[in-house]
């Protein structure tokens, strides 16, 4: 039987489990055991998960001998702890996103990983994803022309705020971090630059987070990028990369699954908007040839996720996020922060 990667879940929270959900049904992977600051939590958990190794604190999942690695799933401002701490310990990293609360705390824990010789990996689950690979080769073959415009957003309406550590500043909350960062490193992705402009503005909470954050990225190449990410608002979750000969549409761009993975290339001419109603407007509708491209998928997401950061440290293949993508996407997001005033 091939060795599988055998991981210890720090954290038991909602990612946690969608991530241990995902590891089920991956092929290279199995659960070993979960850690949590409550020994109930980390119980109930391994029941749910079918988990051996169970531990009422992180320090004793760390030191356990049957975890390969640690999938780090704490609030915001612990990842680079306990990052740091897991390396320490010998333990590979996959470490939920936003990696760390700044560039500099980044740079730390890629360092405290390269000095042990051992994988640290953020982790954004799409972008591991083959829908995500399949449109950016759609975009370099020059499918919708040159790429001039990406729009994108990710919004949720929580109706959870007490408690939540979305909305807790000393724990790295608020809409930026938590899902500001898909967007900008869809945009990044799908540059291939870093941005040479950053434009932001923000909506803050009373408890001291943003809300809401919008900002425009201006790239090489004539490049740009604007979204919106909220916590208190409905939005499509789409994305539009815009080009010179067309766009492609992404309905499903964060959480692709397999009976909807793909993109829609369209191509027209905007009609006129205050053209009437009438037999006129119907023989020029709004959108012109598209054509639905499918990605057949197997596989479970975060399983996906899993399977790729295990090429990682099994197989010694490239990680999919590298330390100069993750450090990259810190430094915007610290200059977003910057901007908004949004301080720790």
């Amino acid at each position: 039987m091939a060795k599988k990667l055998r991981f210890g879940i720090l954290g038991t929270g909602n990612i946690a489990r969608q991530f241990s959900a995902g590891v089920q049904r991956s092929y290279r992977c199995e659960l070993a055991a979960v850690g949590s600051r409550s020994l109930d939590s980390a119980a109930q958990f391994a029941r749910e998960f079918g988990i051996r190794g169970v531990h009422g604190d992180y320090e004793s999942l760390l030191k356990d001998s049957s975890v390969d690695a640690i999938y780090v799933s704490a609030p915001n401002s612990l990842h680079h702890a306990w990052t740091i701490a897991a390396l320490k310990a010998g333990k590979h990293v996959l470490c939920e996103k936003p990696f760390a609360l700044d560039a500099a705390q980044a740079e730390e824990m890629f360092d405290a990983a390269e000095a042990r010789g051992l994988r640290v990996v953020e982790a954004f689950m799409y972008l591991c994803h083959p829908q995500t690979q399949a449109i950016l080769d759609a975009v370099h073959r020059g499918t919708i022309g040159r790429l001039k415009l990406i729009r994108s957003n990710f919004c949720y309406a929580t109706k959870k705020i007490e408690g939540n550590v979305r909305f807790d500043r000393s724990l790295g909350g608020g809409a930026l971090m938590d899902v500001g960062c898909y967007c900008i490193t869809l945009a990044r992705l799908l540059a291939g630059a870093e941005p040479t402009a950053v434009h932001a503005v923000a909506r803050m909470h009373t408890s001291g987070v943003d809300e809401s954050t919008s900002a425009v990225l201006n790239f090489p190449g004539g490049v740009q990028s604007t979204f919106t990410c909220a916590m208190l608002t409905h939005g499509d979750n789409t994305a539009h990369l815009c080009g010179t000969e067309g766009w492609i549409e992404v309905p499903w761009p964060w959480k692709p699954a397999p009976d909807r993975s793909g993109y829609t290339i369209a191509r027209s001419i905007p009609p006129r908007q205050d053209q009437p109603d009438t037999a006129a407007r119907k023989s020029n509708p709004v959108t012109g040839p598209r054509e639905h491209v499918a990605v057949p998928v197997e596989g479970d997401l975060f399983g996906i996720e899993a399977d790729d950061f295990a090429a990682t440290v099994l197989d010694g293949a490239p990680p999919r996020l590298t330390r100069e993508f993750t450090v990259g996407n810190m430094r915007v997001l610290d200059e977003i922060r910057r901007q908004i005033d949004l301080r720790w």
